[in-house]
């Protein structure tokens, strides 16, 4: 005989059901505090020691400390000389730690801020806006001197396409998305603040080129990573979509803001579609757990939360600069699963991976394999110490690594951005609003008529 089941389970599933099919039920927080953004950085501080890590790293600190100074705000530039606020303290001290290293070198004549360690020109000049703002601001006058020869030197010693592409390399012409992070928004920076608007059309100009090299038209606008010379890579990296997109943002942001708005509004124009030529070409690869794959497009891939995180700081950016808000519900979802509890969701990373590229790194290297916390962590893509997972190898792009210093970096770059974005008043937000919930509620929906059906099973046998 068949036992009788209360009518209470039966309600309790309809009562789900029906609350799955309104907007959608509270879920855990989904934000990072002050305390753990406080352990990313200070993971971010230990772990930088490459030139391209050190320029991301105070980039970063720009944007999230000190965002008066930072181009992608409403400041207008140049920002004020005389001495700095004190949050810019840390930026300060990167310059100075550089421009000292430099100094005891004796180093003189057009040469790059540091070594440019196996041959990567393109690196070092993403430490310039550090060093111009030390400058501008009273530090010394060693600090123009630096950046005078850093400028000499990736203007007039690095090879160029015959039509002005400046190398990534110096032992050959090849062009990397990463550049485009590095060199333009210094050149731009250096332009605004000396007056001499060729610099910020050479910024813009080096877009341009390198845009005409990397886009895949067939791959619906993302960037190669790698053309010309050899070991070149022409896949369809995340990081480097990351990049390039990041640094036209900052270059976009320097003109805006500038003497030059004006007079500049058709290069304004272009790199705002260039930026959202990206957009479209990699977020419909977008994985279901909201994070990138190493390689966009490559479902063989293994799952990266260093590129999902620079590309949704680019897509709030995009939104504050130009109010191109498409995209702003897929950042919102890849920022609350970077930063959801460990207890909401099994952490993503996989075991998968693609071969390692036989192309020549920017730094040799390799990133530590060892795994950096024993503890269990309370949140399911970071440690418990707060390293970002699951990373690309920062040294070996076509491999799975452990930590990742600009990972690091892009996770402070997302959240300044967010966190203008809020302050501004999350333009675009209904619209990221309507479809998150939609998903949510679409999914809530899904898991209770799925339970109300095993209460009816239990029931009635059906």
């Amino acid at each position: 005989m068949r036992r009788s089941r209360s009518p209470l389970l039966l309600a309790g599933a309809l009562l789900l059901a029906a609350a799955g099919s309104g907007s959608g039920l509270g879920a855990g927080a989904q934000e990072l505090s002050d305390e753990q953004l406080s352990g990313v950085k200070a993971r971010l501080a230990e772990g930088a020691t490459h030139s391209w890590e050190i320029g991301t790293r105070a980039q970063a600190l720009i944007e999230f400390d000190t965002p008066s100074y930072s181009v992608l705000n409403n400041s207008a530039l140049p920002p004020p000389q005389g001495s700095p606020p004190s949050s810019l303290d840390e930026v300060i001290s990167i310059a100075q730690g550089v421009v000292q290293n430099r100094t005891k070198a004796n180093v003189q004549g057009a040469q790059p801020l540091v070594d440019a360690g196996g041959g990567a020109a393109g690196d070092p000049p993403s430490i310039g806006v550090a060093v111009l703002l030390a400058n501008w601001t009273g530090s010394g006058d060693e600090y123009g001197a630096a950046a005078a020869d850093q400028l000499a030197f990736i203007l007039e010693k690095v090879p160029k396409t015959d039509d002005g592409a400046i190398s990534h390399r110096t032992e050959q012409v090849q062009l990397w998305s990463d550049f485009v992070y590095m060199v333009p928004p210094f050149l731009a920076y250096y332009g605004v603040l000396t007056k001499n608007q060729s610099l910020v059309q050479q910024a813009y100009d080096q877009c341009r080129l390198y845009r005409k090299y990397l886009v895949d038209d067939d791959a619906g606008g993302m960037w190669k990573h790698i053309l010309l010379g050899t070991n070149t890579d022409s896949g369809h990296w995340s990081t480097g979509n990351g990049w390039a997109a990041a640094g036209m943002l900052r270059v976009l942001g320097t003109i805006q803001h500038s003497q030059y708005a004006k007079s500049m509004k058709n290069q304004a124009k272009d790199l705002t579609n260039w930026v959202a030529e990206i957009h479209n070409g990699i977020y419909p690869h977008l994985r279901t757990n909201s994070l990138f794959g190493n390689y966009a497009d490559d479902s063989a891939a293994f799952d990266d939360a260093s590129s999902t995180a620079i590309l949704a700081s680019t897509v709030y950016r995009l939104a504050l600069l130009s109010g191109i808000h498409t995209h702003l519900p897929l950042a919102e979802q890849c920022r609350k699963a970077l930063s959801t509890p460990a207890s909401s969701t099994a952490s993503s990373s996989s075991s998968s991976s693609v071969s390692a590229s036989s192309s020549s790194t920017t730094a040799t290297a390799p990133a530590s394999s060892a795994s950096s916390t024993t503890a269990p962590s309370t949140l399911a893509h970071f440690t418990s110490d707060m390293w970002l997972t699951p990373v690309v190898n920062p040294n070996q792009f076509g491999i799975e690594g452990s930590r990742s210093p600009e990972g690091q970096a892009f996770v402070v770059e997302m959240y300044a951005a967010w966190r203008d974005w809020v302050a501004q008043g999350s333009p675009g937000a209904n619209a990221a609003a309507r479809l998150g919930g939609s998903e949510r509620g679409g999914l809530l929906r899904r898991a209770g008529w799925a339970c109300c059906g095993v209460a009816l099973t239990l029931l009635y046998g059906v």
